[in-house]
């Protein structure tokens, strides 16, 4: 059962990282790691101004402690100047104190002097990493945005995109009942004239004798009206006049000349 779990939830990491795949733009991710990258660097820096700071504080304590230690020493002269010893042994222990501190400050100083030129250094090269990957990611977007246009362009140009392979699918859907319509359409013309199929625009009791005898009838109502036109163009034609001294020429000749 748990090969089954751990199977199904694979396939699923698969599916899921597919989809993203799908749907991730790389010039985001680009830019999202190039900010997560200045986001270390601001903190590498507040970590270096913090040192500082603190670097700084006991700089600040360790001149205090050093004024504090000289009037204390020269306390302690005064107090021998006038015979009060015990005031100047109290002098002088309590500068013995403070020169403690003041070597344990210097330790620290010294510490946080090191830890500081250590983050100088990280912040330093930190930010040359993020400046050349700056360049390096405008450089790949770039790139992708070409080869996105060129991809789209292609696909329009090619028809493989999705919408142009809607259209072509629609395209030939309508050619394909087109030519069917056509093909059924022939098939209904040649089963009408074979006779085989009525047409049902003509006049009720209509058969196929009735149809010949009409075309014979159409036939020789064209040859009555041509023959009555030729009697008229034939009446219309003028006699020609006949020349005493030149014999009659027949009008076949007439007409051959």
């Amino acid at each position: 059962m748990t090969s089954i779990t751990r199977r199904i939830a694979a396939l699923f990491r698969i599916k899921v990282g597919k989809a993203l795949d799908r749907a991730e733009d790389p010039r985001e991710v680009l830019d999202y790691s190039y900010e997560k990258q200045l986001d270390l660097v601001q903190k590498v820096r507040r970590g270096l101004a913090d040192v500082a700071t603190s670097r700084k504080r006991v700089e600040l304590q360790i001149t205090q402690l050093d004024q504090s230690s000289a009037k204390l020493e020269g306390q302690a002269q005064q107090a021998l100047a006038v015979g009060r010893e015990d005031l100047a042994r109290e002098a002088l222990s309590r500068r013995a104190a403070v020169t403690s501190q003041i070597t344990d400050l210097r330790g620290q100083e010294t510490s946080l002097q090191a830890e500081e030129e250590k983050l100088t250094l990280a912040s330093q090269r930190l930010q040359a990493q993020v400046d050349a990957f700056r360049t390096r990611k405008e450089t790949v977007k770039a790139s992708y945005t070409a080869a996105e246009a060129q991809t789209r362009i292609g696909e329009a140009v090619t028809g493989v995109s999705e919408e142009m392979g809607d259209i072509g699918t629609a395209m030939q859907r309508a050619q394909d009942k087109t030519e069917q319509l056509q093909a059924r359409a022939g098939a209904l013309d040649e089963l009408m004239a074979s006779g085989a199929l009525e047409d049902a625009t003509l006049p009720a009791g209509r058969d196929d004798i009735q149809d010949q005898l009409d075309a014979a009838a159409e036939g020789h109502d064209v040859e009555a009206d041509l023959a009555r036109m030729k009697a008229e163009l034939t009446a219309a034609t003028p006699t020609p006049t006949l020349d005493p001294g030149k014999p009659a020429t027949p009008p076949e000749r007439e007409a051959e000349s």
